[in-house]
């Protein structure tokens, strides 16, 4: 069973960190995403997206 990702609700972990999660949960997954690993995927997405961001800003 896939662990939960809770709501978004701002990125405390790195970008490269959420990644490496992504590419377990595909590893896990086989490539086909069940609906539950779905939602988690556009959660880590988010939290993806949110991190970069913030190592955007902290470069500039």
């Amino acid at each position: 069973m896939s662990p939960e990702v809770p709501p978004f609700s701002g990125s405390v972990r790195s970008a490269a960190e959420v990644n490496e999660q992504i590419r377990a949960l595909w590893l896990r997954a086989g490539g086909t995403l069940s609906a539950q690993e779905r939602a988690e995927y556009e959660q880590l997405v988010i939290e993806w997206a949110e991190a970069i961001r913030c190592e955007v800003i902290k470069a500039a």
